[in-house]
């Protein structure tokens, strides 16, 4: 349908006249007979008789003022038209265009511009095949889906992070004893091995006291010489006592036997009384003798104890004195500060004259067994597992690339074994992505650079 009062556009108006123009031509050649759906002279005739002069005043409208590219009715009439005009070719045997159609109208030549307003007023491909349209984003997101598990498979299969450092067991280089910095066979950076030489401290005081203690052990020694032999003397005096204690024992025999004699004897009246109490007496002197000899036995054998406690006393003074003199000779052993392994010696601040105390810091010491510390995000770590590959790039050294491997991974976050953890327990907590320190054990480090704890890696581990 035209709507009355609506301008149309120039190429809309002017195709509304072919397209009239060439129906009316085709309905005066149409036969009603041929039974055709496409052949109604008299009701198409009618309807298009009405719209020409519409279409005729609506061309000189628009021809005379254009107005703005807009889609309104008038576009949808203009489609009315159109189909009308499709109608009519149905009804055509050989199916071509009708004449003064828009096809006709093309051919002639007459404004090339109605081919774009007839484009302009077809519905779009998504309105006339939605159903492609779906299915064409479906495959686009199963695509990108694909295309990105891949990527993670197979061309992305690490976790990498700049978060990651050398790192060493390192430690400070201290004398164990005071004294006088006499010799420093090295210098800063220099790579030593195990055993070398680090500094030299003065050792004449620790001779010297080394002397000392090796006189004590030895005036120790004499000590237990000395009651060693007493207390051989001392045995023999108890020989001795002994053997007086025999002979007491005898001459007390005797004298018992002389009493009962002389006992028997003037109680027969065969001897005298004076007899029998000399033999009396004599008995009892024995019986005082023989005690004081047991008595001296007793008291020799002590005298052996004595001398044996003596003896107890000087070996735990000598054992004192060997400590002493063990330790004398550790102390100067200690004025030798040497390496206990291989590695580097960094800042070093002891030097030749400098009167150093014991265990005061006169260097830095970085062992050659260095590694990796890596700070992964805790969204990192899922597929990590100890002896996983991992490429390192060294950020000073980016020619040089290395390969390692995970040694272990830390379970808990690093902020957990710092000094002053978080406490989350208040109720302004906000969380954060954690960290989680990542060991990586290099296989071999570049030997013509100088790599130390601190400097910055890149480390790729391949997690898939």
């Amino acid at each position: 349908m035209i709507l009355p009062g609506r301008p149309l556009k120039p190429s809309v108006a002017r195709t509304h006249l072919n397209v009239c123009a060439g129906t009316l031509i085709r309905l005066a050649s149409c036969k009603p007979e041929a039974g055709s759906p496409g052949c109604k002279p008299d009701i198409q005739a009618r309807r298009i008789e009405r719209q020409i002069p519409m279409l005729d005043d609506q061309r000189r409208s628009a021809t005379a003022d254009p107005p703005s590219r807009t889609t309104g009715p008038e576009d949808a009439a203009a489609r009315d038209i159109l189909d009308l005009d499709a109608e009519a070719r149905k009804g055509r045997p050989d199916g071509g265009p009708t004449p003064g159609g828009p096809e006709a109208a093309e051919t002639d030549g007459h404004e090339g511009g109605d081919e774009g307003g007839e484009d302009e007023n077809r519905p779009s491909v998504i309105r006339r095949h939605p159903w492609w349209f779906i299915l064409g984003a479906v495959a686009l997101v199963a695509l990108g889906v694909g295309g990105y598990l891949y990527w993670q498979i197979y061309l992305y299969p690490y976790e990498t992070t700049d978060d990651a450092f050398v790192d060493a067991r390192s430690f400070t280089i201290a004398p164990k004893v005071g004294g006088y910095v006499v010799a420093v066979p090295i210098t800063d950076n220099q790579h030593v091995e195990a055993g070398d030489v680090l500094f030299q401290i003065d050792q004449r005081d620790y001779r010297v006291a080394l002397e000392q203690a090796e006189a004590q052990v030895t005036a120790s020694e004499a000590a237990i010489k000395n009651i060693d032999a007493q207390i051989d003397a001392q045995k023999a005096q108890v020989q001795v006592a002994q053997a007086q204690v025999d002979t007491a024992q005898a001459a007390l025999k005797f004298a018992e036997e002389d009493a009962a004699r002389y006992k028997a004897l003037a109680e027969r009246g065969a001897g005298t009384v004076q007899q029998s109490q000399s033999s009396t007496s004599q008995l009892q002197q024995r019986q005082a003798s023989l005690a004081s000899a047991n008595a001296n036995v007793t008291a020799a054998q002590k005298q052996i104890g004595s001398l044996q406690a003596q003896r107890a006393s000087a070996e735990a003074q000598l054992a004192q004195s060997k400590a002493q003199r063990d330790q004398t000779q550790l102390n100067l052993g200690y004025t030798t500060v040497t390496a206990a392994q291989p590695g580097r010696v960094v800042r070093l601040t002891g030097g030749v004259g400098e009167l150093a105390q014991a265990g005061q810091s006169l260097s830095n010491f970085v062992p050659d067994d260095i590694w990796v510390t890596a700070n992964y995000k805790e969204t990192q770590v899922t597929d990590m597992r100890p002896g996983q590959a991992v490429d390192i790039a060294i950020d000073a050294y980016p020619d040089h690339r290395i390969t390692g491997r995970i040694a272990s991974v830390q379970p808990g976050s690093g902020t957990a074994f710092s000094l002053l953890p978080a406490q989350n327990a208040t109720g302004n907590y906000v969380k954060v992505t954690q960290r989680i320190p990542v060991k990586i054990v290099v296989d071999g480090w570049p030997s013509d650079v100088a790599i130390g704890p601190g400097m910055s890696v890149v480390p790729k581990a391949h997690v898939r």
